[in-house]
């Protein structure tokens, strides 16, 4: 009998839970219907496939996207950067503040405008430090730097100075495009390195970098710069949508010329009506609070114009 009536007590329990629950879930419905502004998540957000953009070219090297194995690694990176909204996005306003600078350089070398997106997928334009301490906008080696004559030590360090980084840039992709004929070989050969993508023309006898079969990280490279290039050219296509005062903006600076050691820039910010914050984030190149410049060289630093910050 005590059995009995514990089994009874144990369906007249889970009678009320199921009641309870019934009520709960009814009480949320009519909310929502109460609620026009209140939908699933599926009809507010919803994934789609993506057509592929006609007429893809590198620098005006066109893209055998017939190709099914081209066809999937265009699609691959496409849908990666479309749908990866937050990056998207900061990729588009910092787009505004630095592809300005950047375009005349390329224009003034004779490098297809299509390489600033290199920049892009390179660093996001911003003065990163990869783990190979590759550093900036155009992830230089230490090496490579010098090999061009950047002045990289302990006070100042050219591989952050965005106009010259870009200028050494234009150099070794020219140099690039000379060694293996084509802009999307020299791109690839920027990831690669011209020794490494050489070695692997000749292994694998091909010609073509959508011919050859690469590491991920090379085989990825010239994709991402395409699907960058095809977002940040057609955001709304994309889904990205903004206002121009909601881009960033390049600041509007004037140079003042140094050509003496400079003991304290905090100092040296106070006496130009700056801190020394603003100083650093406008001459990133300057890598420590004092320059020691024994050599006396000249030195033009980038200023804020008056009334841009408070």
């Amino acid at each position: 009998m005590k059995i009995f009536k514990i089994i009874l007590m144990s369906i007249g329990l889970l009678a009320i839970c199921a009641l309870s629950i019934q009520a709960v879930q009814e009480g949320s419905k009519s909310e929502i219907q109460a609620d026009p502004k209140v939908k699933a998540v599926g009809e507010n957000y919803a994934i789609h496939a993506l057509p592929m953009p006609e007429n893809l070219n590198f620098a005006g090297e066109s893209v055998p996207i017939e190709n099914p194995d081209i066809y999937e690694r265009m699609d691959k990176e496409l849908l990666v950067n479309t749908y990866w909204q937050s990056n998207g996005m900061l990729l588009l306003k910092r787009a505004n503040k630095y592809f300005p600078v950047i375009e005349p350089i390329l224009k003034e070398y004779g490098v297809p405008d299509d390489f600033k997106y290199l920049a892009v997928i390179e660093s996001g334009l911003t003065q990163a430090v990869s783990p190979a301490q590759a550093v900036g906008f155009w992830q230089i080696l230490e090496g490579t730097g010098k090999d061009y004559k950047l002045e990289i030590n302990d006070n100042v360090d050219e591989r952050y100075h965005i106009e010259k980084s870009t200028r050494v840039a234009c150099e070794y992709l020219k140099k690039s495009k000379e060694k293996f004929g084509t802009w999307t070989m020299a791109a690839a050969a920027y990831n690669a390195g011209n020794t490494g993508v050489l070695r692997q023309l000749e292994r694998q006898d091909v010609s073509n970098y959508y011919d050859l079969l690469l590491g991920e990280e090379t085989g990825r490279y010239v994709f991402r710069i395409l699907a960058l290039k095809e977002i940040i050219s057609n955001p709304k296509k994309y889904g990205f949508y903004y206002n121009e005062d909601q881009l960033y903006k390049d600041i509007p600076t004037y140079k003042v010329k140094v050509d003496t050691a400079v003991t304290d820039f905090a100092a040296f910010a106070k006496d130009l009506k700056l801190n020394y914050k603003i100083l650093k984030i406008h001459n990133p190149w300057l890598r420590d609070s004092f320059l020691n410049n024994k050599t006396k060289k000249t030195y033009y630093l980038d200023i804020p114009k008056k009334g841009y910050y408070k």
